[in-house]
């Protein structure tokens, strides 16, 4: 029996919990933190999981979720650079720091994963990377993949490529719903009431992520499919690229990885 804890319980860590719950992890295999007294309450009455505190975690927990935004990581490492065996795994869903921060801040041959989720986790839905850090081992990476499987899909990355990972697919859900909701605008401005302009857009990205994801074919091959020569897909293809949508996507992942790699060193500056 592995016992987790989820050290903070924000939308991500209880979306962690209750995907471990509903995939057969028992109340009693599992605890969180949460600086909120209102908020622990809720989240025990609503799952039967207790609240401990940082120092209790650290001791009896095996696997140790942090799940704190990232600006409050440094407190959380005081915490438990004191109570943490060596011998517990560190897994961490923080955007942006590197394992080293956490090796160099807890006790020597910590065992740490790097994972970037993103917010589709609450639905089950999840894309996660996970990552290796010096004293992982494969049962540790195994332990932290079937953690994270609970509550989507997961791949295993190296940790040079954590950056491009939370650019892409951390930040990822934000680009689509930006694009969903410039394309419900659309739809107003064409004369369609709001709630059958989301009901169109909404289903039609369902259906579309679908067809990629089911039927392998390549992104380019399914446009095509809707792309009639001399049509309205193709007057609109040329639009998107002539207002170059296409160089600001690709601009906007790039600033996105420029963003996460800072953070990084921006948290290895305060460690040493």
């Amino acid at each position: 029996m592995t016992t987790i804890a989820v050290l903070g319980a924000g939308k991500i860590g209880e979306a962690l919990l209750s995907g471990l719950l509903a995939s057969g992890h028992r109340c009693d295999e599992l605890m969180f933190t949460e600086r909120h007294p209102e908020r622990s309450a809720e989240l025990t009455r609503r799952y039967g999981v207790r609240a401990v505190e940082v120092a209790e975690a650290a001791k009896l927990a095996d696997a140790l979720v942090v799940a704190v935004k990232p600006q409050d990581i440094e407190p959380l490492l005081d915490e438990l650079s004191g109570p943490l065996s060596s011998d517990k795994l560190v897994v961490s869903l923080c955007a942006g720091l590197p394992t080293s921060l956490f090796e160099s801040r807890l006790p020597e041959g910590t065992p740490v994963v790097r994972v970037m989720p993103n917010t589709p986790m609450v639905v089950g839905e999840a894309m996660s990377a996970i990552s290796a850090g010096r004293h992982a081992s494969k049962e540790h990476m195994a332990l932290a993949e079937g953690m994270l499987g609970a509550v989507g899909k997961v791949v295993r990355v190296p940790e040079a490529q954590q950056d491009a990972v939370t650019a892409l697919s951390g930040s990822g859900p934000a680009y689509f719903f930006y694009l969903v909701e410039a394309m419900i605008d659309a739809g107003i401005l064409l004369g369609l009431p709001r709630a059958v302009a989301a009901e169109l857009i909404i289903q039609s990205a369902i259906g579309s992520a679908t067809m990629l994801r089911d039927t392998g074919e390549h992104p380019v091959a399914l446009r095509e499919a809707v792309t009639s020569p001399a049509g309205t897909t193709i007057m609109a293809i040329r639009e998107l690229e002539k207002h170059g949508v296409r160089a600001a996507l690709l601009a906007a992942i790039e600033a996105a990885r420029d963003r996460s790699v800072e953070l990084g060193k921006t948290h290895e500056g305060k460690s040493h």
